[in-house]
Order: C-alpha cells, then sequence, then structure tokens
C-alpha cells in the first residue's frame, strides 16, 4: 500500500493538532504524558513539533485521554482548515 504525500493543508492541520496538545499539556511533564499515552516522548515531540503532521488514530486516542481533552475537540482543530476552505 502506498501512502500518498500529505497536502499542504493536511500539514497546516498536524501543526494546528500540535499546537493544541502542547497547550493542553502546559507545564505537565513531556515524559509522563507520552507515557499515559502509551507513545515515546519522542513521538510526543514530533507531533507537538508539527514534525509529525498525521499521527495514528490510537496515538490521538492516547493523548486525548492522557491530556483530558475530549476527543471531539481535537477533531474539530483538525478539521478547521477543512471547513474553512468550504466556506
Amino acid at each position: 500500500m502506498v501512502r500518498l504525500p500529505l497536502t499542504p493543508a493536511q500539514i497546516e492541520a498536524g501543526r494546528r493538532l500540535g499546537a493544541c496538545l502542547r497547550s493542553a499539556r502546559a507545564a505537565r511533564d513531556l515524559g509522563e504524558v507520552a507515557g499515559a499515552a502509551g507513545i515515546s516522548p519522542e513521538t510526543l515531540r514530533k507531533i507537538e513539533s508539527g514534525r509529525l503532521p498525521s499521527p495514528a488514530f490510537g496515538t490521538v486516542v492516547g493523548l486525548s485521554r492522557a491530556l483530558d481533552v475530549p476527543l471531539q475537540d481535537l477533531a474539530d482543530v483538525w478539521q478547521a482548515a477543512a471547513l474553512a476552505e468550504s466556506a
């Protein structure tokens, strides 16, 4: 299976998602949050910095739970660009 390259809109959505997660983590230790989400600290760093703009669904679910952020809120952050483009 060949994975298509991400579009600029998808890359920007990943940056927004990363910023949202970084904001939700606030002063909490990156390693603790990553561990609670079941991912490595390096993976969380990549997501928060936008270097991993399309994390796996299970990763997003884990982060949602670890940070006590409703999954719908994260989905809304991801889809914000698509909604703006269709308006």
